[in-house]
């Protein structure tokens, strides 16, 4: 007996029937300011005081800055470079500058002045935003950046900048408070670029990498996953690797995506402010170089605390040392080490105990 096989009339197409949309941070944006509206905030930590606000809140600034720097002339794929420390500011500039298609370019703060201006120029930043503490280290570089058309300074005097002839000095506050609270964030390919980092992980000059809404996606879904960083709506996470140091290891963008609240500690990176923060915030998760442990241990040693709630923390950068991880297991606290490199969003490996 034969069978005949006859094609139906109609067949399924080739290509998915599934809803599709680019995942950029625009997106991202708009899904953190409406499901986390009002149950997950960003606040920035000083032994003065702690300021705070709301994903909501950090929608309105984040309009209000890219408000601003359209009106500065700023367009889809111009570079805007940041020049500061761990707080509400720079939150605002990470999500603002990429969801209305221009590139966020975090520069190391800690890099040789040469380096920094060789950076500036090479990634054409057209505006920097920086901390007024840190106009002394910005004064140092900005006298050969060829590029730069404004600067932006956040909480500190814009005279102080010692900018070329032709830079406009604007005062961050007064820039902003100027602007509407709404923003049409635009449709934007997930291929774009992002966000632009430099490494000086390498030989000769710093060398640039460019994230695209899509790495920076993917790579936000893997830091809140259970075997990533295991970020969810209930838990404060504490970035203290800086977020001019790739990306802040991707914390920030986690946070959005999984309704984390964060809490940020600007300059108090020493172990006394940093145990003061812990008390006071009890943050669930954190991420850092073993040196800033090593000092946060050695200072409980004289000064006891309770810190386990710190459900976790991710430490990278160097090999953590045995010692180090065995003085946190003995505060409850679980430490699992990180590598990465910039090149690669940076979260490359998270090494988790087996169950066993």
């Amino acid at each position: 007996m034969r069978y005949v096989w006859s094609m139906p009339e109609r067949i399924l197409p080739l290509t998915s029937t599934m809803q599709d949309e680019h995942l950029s941070l625009a997106t991202l944006l708009r899904h953190a300011t409406t499901w986390y509206a009002d149950s997950a905030e960003v606040a920035t930590w000083t032994p003065e005081k702690t300021t705070r606000m709301s994903f909501r809140e950090l929608g309105h600034e984040a309009a209000r800055l890219a408000n601003a720097l359209k009106a500065l002339g700023v367009v889809p794929g111009d570079r805007v470079g940041t020049f500061q420390w761990n707080n509400n500011e720079h939150m605002t500039a990470y999500v603002a500058i990429p969801a209305m298609g221009s590139v966020l370019h975090t520069i190391n703060i800690r890099l040789f002045p040469e380096q920094v201006t060789y950076i500036a120029n090479h990634a054409a930043d057209r505006v920097i935003i920086a901390d007024g503490s840190l106009i002394p280290q910005l004064n140092a570089a900005i006298g050969g950046m060829t590029t730069i058309e404004h600067v932006i300074v956040v909480d500190g005097d814009k005279s102080q900048v010692e900018a070329p002839s032709g830079v406009q000095l604007h005062d961050y506050r007064d820039l902003l408070d100027a602007q509407s609270d709404d923003y049409a964030w635009p449709d934007i390919d997930e291929r774009a670029a992002a966000a632009a980092c430099y490494t000086s992980g390498t030989t000769g000059d710093p060398k640039g990498v460019m994230y695209s809404h899509r790495s920076i996606w993917l790579h936000s879904t893997a830091v809140c996953a259970s075997y990533g960083l295991g970020m969810g709506p209930s838990d404060t996470v504490l970035p203290i690797v800086p977020m001019f140091h790739a990306m802040s290891w991707g914390t920030p963008f986690g946070a959005l995506m999984s309704g984390a609240s964060l809490i940020l500690p600007d300059r108090y990176l020493q172990p006394e402010p940093m145990t003061r923060l812990l008390a006071e915030e009890k943050p669930t998760i954190s991420a850092a170089v073993p040196a800033v442990w090593i000092g946060i241990v050695n200072h409980l040693a004289t000064h006891p605390q309770d810190i386990s709630h710190l459900r976790h923390i991710a430490c990278g950068g160097s090999a953590v040392p045995l010692s180090l991880a065995q003085a946190l297991d003995r505060h409850g606290v679980q430490v699992v080490q990180a590598w990465g490199m910039t090149e690669t969003s940076p979260l490359a490996s998270i090494a988790w105990p087996p169950r066993a």
